[in-house]
Formats: structure tokens, sequence, C-alpha cells
């Protein structure tokens, strides 16, 4: 069917300005919006203040972390959750993993499974929308729990004092810039050279020549990551036992300030050493719960994303659609355990930033424009209104006297200047609407979704919704 335009013309427009002036909540929404911005213009206090900071369950993390200007949210959240499990099984008080170690790792991963995406599709148009998907990001930032598991087999894990943050870690742009533009670069070498009837042999040779290209691009960025390292960490004084020596009593010793906690100590141990000795987490043995109430993507499968890998051989993303219920139930059994819970949402809704609130209650942009904001969470996901674009960590909850959560407490990543030196307040409603993966372990799922596990996967294009990577 064949609709023609309908244009504005000048004689509504001058309705719509005469119903706007009638209004004397537009002339005062106007005033505060223009001054101050929409969010402070919508923030309502009421709902601010039925959000209190105080949670029934609330995990004991270290220092908040900083992604600063780089999209790796979902490396830091990945990390967070395993540094806590380091700190209590080993009487840490504090403690931070490399995140430019593992980003190091994944631009190389990320560039080699585009070449071999670009080999895939040697004979898709480069207008194809499957080529246009794949060439859209090469080695962007972007990524799923998976994609961290991926690298921490392949590469294991180091402190952060072996391999700390550069510049183009804090702020990647530049880098990922030109790191996916000589990628394209490479893309269309390849191709010309098949086109012009070179054999897969030749053109896989001319792709190691590619990567290293991408090695020396990556390493004068980050600096080279280390192959071994020293380590040392000292015990929590709550950890330490009494220490009497000769029947002296503890009050009775000189006080030098020396600081004589336990330490732990290595000299030249690996990555992948340090991962299996120190991390009392195997990274495979979680699972990606989605809730994602899509006609289209019904409940109780499992999906996977084609040409969704960062490391070629470790295979595309996997997610396991469940129903609310289910959903949260696992995420309120695995933080009642004392584990923390990676998760994904679009954190751009009803979001303020600054203040540390996720919460529709607290941002009433309803009120301030005049419309409904009621996308339910299908629409909102089918029309790519609030995919996925955050990870973050679940530290706590709040649980009310039938034992259900009424609000949650987050760990970000943007540095302790943002919400409460660091930490998030969102509300069970927010969480309901916007959160729409939480990665949990294989014992905190019921026994059906875990038979779920089992079942052959439905494979869904790039394009298709379900869930977005964290960027």
């Amino acid at each position: 069917m064949t609709n023609s335009i309908t244009a504005i013309k000048p004689e509504r427009l001058a309705q719509y300005a005469k119903d706007f002036n009638a209004d004397r909540a537009n002339l005062v929404a106007a005033n505060a919006a223009v001054s101050s911005g929409v969010l402070e213009a919508a923030t309502d206090y009421k709902g601010q203040r039925a959000l209190p900071r105080d949670f029934s369950i609330e995990l004991k993390q270290g220092s908040i972390t900083n992604q600063r200007r780089s999209g790796r949210c979902w490396m830091f959240a990945s990390l967070n959750t395993l540094r806590y499990e380091l700190m209590h099984q080993w009487g840490l008080d504090d403690f931070e993993f490399s995140e430019t170690y593992l980003f190091f790792w994944d631009a190389m991963e990320k560039s080699n499974t585009y070449l071999e995406n670009v080999f895939a599709t040697l004979d898709e148009p480069t207008d194809s929308r499957l080529f246009q998907e794949i060439n859209y990001g090469p080695a962007d930032d972007g990524g799923w729990w998976q994609m961290f598991a991926a690298l921490v087999d392949k590469y294991g894990l180091v402190p952060k004092s072996a391999y700390p943050e550069s510049a183009n870690s804090k702020d990647s742009d530049a880098f990922k810039q030109y790191l996916n533009s000589r990628l394209r670069q490479f893309a269309a070498d390849l191709r010309e050279r098949y086109a012009a009837g070179a054999t897969v042999d030749e053109l896989r040779a001319v792709k190691d020549d590619d990567m290293s290209t991408v090695y020396r691009m990556c390493a004068i960025s980050l600096g080279e990551p280390p192959e071994k390292f020293d380590f040392l960490a000292r015990v929590s004084d709550d950890d330490k036992k009494d220490d009497k020596k000769s029947g002296e009593d503890e009050a009775d010793k000189p006080k030098t300030g020396k600081d004589e906690r336990r330490q732990i100590r290595e000299t030249g141990i690996t990555p992948m050493e340090f991962y299996k000795k120190y991390v009392p987490v195997d990274v495979d043995d979680l699972v990606t719960l989605c809730n994602v109430p899509m006609a289209s993507r019904p409940f109780n499968k499992r999906y996977r994303i084609r040409y969704t890998a960062n490391v070629a051989e470790a295979g595309d993303m996997e997610f396991v659609n469940v129903p609310l219920d289910v959903f949260k139930k696992a995420a309120v059994d695995q933080i009642s355990a004392g584990h923390p819970i990676w998760f994904a949402c679009d954190c751009t809704q009803f979001s303020l930033r600054a203040a540390g609130y996720f919460d529709c209650d607290s941002v009433r942009v309803d009120q301030l424009f005049g419309t409904d904001f009621d996308f339910d969470k299908a629409h909102g996901l089918e029309y790519g209104d609030s995919p996925s674009n955050h990870a973050m960590t679940l530290t706590g909850v709040n649980l009310d006297e039938q034992g259900k959560p009424n609000r949650w407490k987050v760990e970000n990543s943007w540095g302790k200047d943002n919400g409460e030196d660091g930490y998030y307040v969102a509300s069970d409603k927010w969480f309901d609407r916007y959160v729409t993966e939480i990665i949990i372990r294989k014992e905190y799922l019921d026994d059906a979704t875990r038979a779920l596990l089992e079942t052959e996967p439905v494979e869904l294009d790039p394009w298709q919704p379900l869930t977005k990577r964290c960027r």
C-alpha cells in the first residue's frame, strides 16, 4: 500500500503552540528542563526516598573500579565477580585484576575472528545484510560474559600490578578506530585477491601477515602482556590469628609500624597458573540466562547467535531464555548464597547517573512531558528501544517479609564519583523491565533450566532481537 506524505503545516504548528502555552504545567516543565536538563527536571524525590541504600543481603566487595572512556564494562563486571571470590577465598582486603590484559587479547581475538568471518563470507556481496553486520565494528570494545570466559580459558588472568592501565585502555576510541580501519582494509584486500583467483592457502598466508600487523598495533597501544610475573598480597588483619612470641602478650609488643600481615608471594607465575591457583571459580561453570518475553523467542529454549564469537574456536554466544520468575529466583538464590552476579541491562532508561538510581518512580519523564512511557519489555526489545548496552554486578538485594526482592544493590564500573561511592540502587520494578541477562552458577539453576543446557540451540542471525553486546 502506498501512502501519501502528510507534511507539518503552519496552521497545525500554530495550534500546537497554542495548546502548549495554554497549560501552565507545560510552562513550568519547560523552565525546569531548559534550565537544568530533562533528568534533573524529572527527578522525583519521593521515588528516591522509597529506595533506601540498605539491603538485607549485602556482599562485601573491594574498591570501586573505573572503565574510563572505554566499552569494557563487560570485562570489569566479569572481573569484579571473580575478584570477590578471590578476595574472600584468600582473605584479602582488596584486589583488582588487570582489565588491560584481557583487553589486549580481546582485540587480538576479535581481529582474528573478523578475518575468519571474512573468509566465511567471501562470496557475499559487501552490501549484504550479513556482511554489513560482520563489518560493522570488527574489533569494537563491547562484549558478553561468554567472551570473557573464552579469553580466560585461553589466556588466564593477571593482577592489575602486573599489567596496569594505559592511555589507550582508559580511552580506547583512537586505538580501536584505526585498528578497525586497518582490519577493513585487510578484508578488502583478501576479497579482491579471492576475486582475482587466489587460493585459500594463499589467502591464509596473507592473513598471517595481517595478524602480525594487528599484534604490532595492539602492543604499541597497550604494551605487550606479560608471559610471567611476580605477585605479592597481604592477608587481611581480620584473618590474622593471635601471634604470641615466647608468651609475650600482643599488647606488650613494640610498635614498629611494620606491616606484619601474612604474605602471599609468587615469583615467575604465568597468567594461566595464577587463574588456576588463585581464582576459586571455573568460568565455564556459569550460564547466561535471558529474560526476553517476545513471542518470537519462546521461553525455555536455548539460543545461539551466529557470528558473535570473539575467540573463533570457542564458538558463538549462547543464551537460555527463561520466564521472569525463574530468572529472579536464580538471582536471589545466588546472592543469598554469597556470590555476586554479572548482569546486562539498558542502563540509560530511567537512570540517574550522578545520584545512583535505576528507577522508573525516580525519573518521572511521564510527568515532565505529560505523556506515557509504557512500552513493556517485549516491545522495548523488539523495537530496539531498550536493548542491553551495559554490564554491571549485583552485590546485594533487599528481601521483604515474604522473601521477595524489592531493591537491588548494583556495583558499577564508572568510578566512585558516580552513584554513591560507585554503587547504585535499582528498584525491583526496574530490574524486571530492563535487566535482560544474568550469569548464574549451575548449582543455582532449577532442574528444568539445567536440562535446557543439553538441548539443541535455536540459531539466530546477529541482527535478530534477543540481546546485544554490552559496551
